[in-house]
């Protein structure tokens, strides 16, 4: 079966490094849906508006490592979920893990709205660049199960951390937030906790270089990326 991209995600996630690990609903990052050519046809998107939430099927674009079929015909039945600590391997159909015999990604995403031809939607857990292969409605009364069980994932569902730093000082609010919320969100892979370690994080031409100590992240710079 041949997949057509349909359209791409814009938005400021440059690097891998930092994008959420799962798409979430207070999540206010803004997604940017552009269509190709040939699927920019507004009779397509006729009715989207009614819905509130949609499905993106999407490719996992940037996997590079030996596990993805994208560089490699073989696959690994097991992966090491980075929330266990990147040494306890699961079955890969028991996790979203990115090394999958098809590299394909599922988001719920709020839809915003239509502009210019584009979809605006919040809460993806996408990078800049991603493409999109299909877009669905999400509907609450067959796509929603409240007492669903998380298996291992449960552990880390409300995990955040604080983050202050003198480096957020000069950031418009709107880039701010959107800063905060993802280092809240602990881009770290999660066998790494020194506490002296500098790590950079680039988001919508900006690089942040922070520390994390215990629950805290601490933003020490934000600096523009040279072009």
């Amino acid at each position: 079966m041949e997949l057509k991209v349909i359209a791409y995600a814009r938005n400021g996630h440059s690097d891998k490094f930092g994008i959420p690990r799962q798409s979430r609903e207070e999540s206010p990052i803004v997604t940017r849906i552009v269509f190709e050519p040939d699927y920019r046809v507004a009779e397509a998107l006729r009715g989207i508006e009614g819905y509130s939430h949609l499905w993106l099927i999407w490719g996992f674009s940037e996997i590079t490592n030996d596990q993805s079929p994208m560089t490699n015909d073989t696959w690994s039945p097991t992966v090491r979920p980075p929330r266990l600590g990147g040494n306890t391997r699961m079955g890969v159909f028991a996790t979203r893990s990115p090394f999958r015999p098809n590299p394909l990604g599922l988001s719920s995403v709020r839809l915003m709205r239509i502009e210019g031809g584009d979809l605006v939607v919040s809460g993806a857990d996408l990078m800049d660049g991603t493409p999109i292969y299909d877009i669905k409605p999400y509907l609450s009364f067959s796509d929603s199960h409240p007492d669903a069980r998380n298996g291992f994932a449960e552990e880390s569902k409300g995990y955040r951390l604080s983050v202050i730093g003198d480096g957020l000082r000069d950031v418009p609010d709107e880039i701010r937030r959107d800063i905060c919320y993802i280092l809240s969100q602990d881009p770290r892979p999660a066998y790494q906790n020194d506490p002296t370690r500098e790590y950079k994080m680039d988001y919508a031409g900006l690089r942040v270089v922070f520390t994390v100590d215990e629950a805290r992240v601490y933003v020490k710079k934000i600096e523009k990326i040279a072009k």
